[in-house]
């Protein structure tokens, strides 16, 4: 085997394993818009994931947008500081900045921060669905995945999304990275039909359907709640052995999980 097709051999199996990680992740936590709000930091903020990252947490959620300039940029709501964010041209978002003095970060930033010293967290990626048009959300995940591969960041994240069109275009362009839908609509046999890789519903979904629990289990997709914030629905989740567990409270929900033990 000549070095070339070494290398590309080593690249696959490292992406192999990347998903078989994420598979045999057992209750692991996703500090959801970074590890905020015990130090009172602005959610989807570089500090925030700095945060997550610096307590060593299996996982850090974000959220991208489009901005009418396609710049990509991370923020949760669709609007920044009541400027419609797929309307409004990136220079006039970062007048204004975060609580913390901040600017809005890009995705390129922030990305850039996210694989600095960082050896456990995941990065996940929410791609928020565009209010404009289905395409134009399609178009930003193909903008998205070519920002983190251009990092050489697409080993430590993985994508997850409300617009199951979304999710479907990435793996039309990306067959191997780990993809998680959101929305709460479809059973783990359906993903799996579209090869999403993860379920990743609210946990309320979950006790409605909790025969969605050992589906998944019997079709080895990834099962993620969100969002968890309270002991006792901590410990219901801790209790089915999900592989990701999304929070607001990331350190009240190591502190169950090392109760649990």
């Amino acid at each position: 085997m000549n070095v070339f097709k070494k290398s590309h051999a080593f690249f696959f199996l490292s992406l192999l394993f990347a998903f078989s990680s994420c598979y045999a992740q057992k209750n692991a936590i996703v500090a959801h818009r970074g590890a905020w709000k015990k130090n009172n930091l602005p959610e989807n903020s570089i500090a925030s994931l700095r945060h997550a990252i610096d307590l060593k947490l299996p996982g850090s959620e974000f959220d991208v947008w489009r901005t009418a300039d396609d710049s990509l940029v991370i923020n949760h709501d669709a609007h920044f500081n009541k400027l419609l964010i797929e309307q409004t041209n990136y220079a006039d978002l970062i007048k204004f900045n975060l609580s913390n003095g901040e600017k809005l970060p890009t995705l390129y930033e922030y990305i850039s921060e996210g694989i600095k010293k960082n050896k456990h967290t995941l990065l996940v990626c929410e791609i928020k669905p565009s209010e404009i048009s289905k395409e134009r959300g399609k178009e930003t995940a193909i903008k998205t995945v070519e920002t983190i591969k251009k990092l050489k960041a697409n080993k430590k994240t993985c994508y997850i999304s409300f617009d199951y069109d979304i999710l479907k275009q990435i793996r039309a362009i990306d067959s191997k990275t780990s993809l998680q839908y959101l929305e709460g609509n479809k059973s783990p046999k359906e993903v799996k039909v579209d090869k999403i890789n993860g379920v990743d519903y609210h946990y309320s979904v979950f006790k409605k359907h909790p025969d969605w629990i050992q589906e998944a289990k019997e079709n080895k997709i990834i099962l993620n709640a969100w969002t968890v914030n309270e002991a006792a629905d901590m410990d219901w989740i801790i209790d089915q052995k999900f592989n990701y567990i999304t929070t607001n409270e990331p350190e009240l929900l190591k502190e169950r999980l090392k109760a649990k033990k």
